[in-house]
């Protein structure tokens, strides 16, 4: 068997953990709970054991560990530096060096969502295009990204180059959890939109979404709201484009600044599927106004929800000088 590559995706609730060929193959995975409320030892402990437990799987010790984390990361040294959505905030822990003695192989950090970006560089949309320029945008609860530049993950002085989701799209808009105001992730994040489908629901304007969720709120998602704008919901409707126009926009807004080759959207919010895109591009034409931005892709993700996985095994290839 070729020599195999460890992954692990940190989230709030769950650790996911893949074994993988240097071309991207994923060949065993599987997954814990991540009780955060434990703490950082008692979690990166929980890492050793899943990837060590694949190890015996497989039959193989991984030859690299790659890590998507939650938060900032120091990625020279190995360190997590914040991760704002878990207990404790993981402030200076020292993950490499706790984790490499245990799983017994080099271990790498990135923010979870640069290491989707760096997955979709070499195993999705920009693989096989050597000196490609992209943007990823992971569209969810929040709203991620990464900057690929002539081949190369962008990353900046603290790893943070690439908060695509924090850009301001309307000034004095909703106060974001960052801080600033009118962020995109307060117009097209997950969030936003169910909150414009709840609301709808309610004032009587959304009679397909009340078929669709059983008049169950909590049911709603931008996928059911995708599913009553073609069947005849037209506040629906108008509530996605306005929330895909001002993605549009941040997309014009990268656009204009790199002129990349291309643009992926990736995430839950990108299975809302053509309206979205059509409306995205659409968007991006009419507001790309000093260069004709034809030649721009703007594709969905060909990784989906492994995107974070896969871009661990990238990371684990390559390394801290391949990012």
């Amino acid at each position: 068997m070729s020599q195999l590559y460890a992954s692990i995706d940190l989230g709030g609730t769950k650790i996911a953990c893949a074994f993988g060929t240097a071309d991207g193959e994923i060949v065993a995975e599987r997954a814990t709970p991540t009780l955060s409320h434990e703490g950082p030892q008692a979690v990166l402990a929980r890492i050793a054991d899943l990837v060590n437990a694949l190890a015996v799987e497989t039959g193989q010790q991984p030859a690299a560990l790659g890590m998507g984390v939650p938060g900032l990361a120091d990625v020279a040294r190995g360190v997590v530096k914040f991760l704002p959505n878990l207990p404790t905030n993981w402030r200076d822990i020292p993950a490499r060096d706790s984790l490499a003695p245990r799983v017994g192989c080099p271990v790498y950090l990135l923010n979870d969502v640069r290491a989707a970006t760096l997955g979709e560089l070499a195993f999705g949309a920009g693989r096989d295009q050597p000196g490609v320029t992209m943007a990823f945008f992971a569209l969810g609860t929040g709203i991620g990204g990464g900057v690929v530049v002539d081949g190369r993950l962008r990353l900046g002085p603290l790893g943070a180059a690439g908060e695509l989701g924090h850009q301001t799209i309307l000034p004095d808009g909703p106060l974001c959890g960052c801080g600033n105001r009118g962020c995109l992730e307060t117009l097209a994040g997950g969030p936003a939109i169910v909150a414009q489908g709840v609301w709808l629901l309610q004032s009587g304007r959304a009679p397909h979404l009340y078929d669709i969720v059983g008049g169950d709120v909590s049911r709603i998602t931008p996928c059911e709201m995708a599913q009553a704008a073609d069947a005849g919901d037209d506040a629906v409707r108008d509530a996605l484009v306005r929330a895909a126009e001002a993605l549009g926009i941040g997309v014009a807004n990268v656009v204009v600044i790199l002129h990349p080759d291309l643009v992926v959207l990736g995430g839950s919010v990108a299975q809302i599927g053509p309206l979205l895109f059509d409306t995205v591009r659409a968007t991006v034409q009419r507001r790309v106004g000093m260069f004709p931005p034809d030649n721009v892709r703007i594709e969905p993700s060909r990784l989906g929800n492994q995107a974070g996985l896969l871009g661990g095994i990238a990371l684990a290839v390559r390394g801290d000088m391949g990012v």
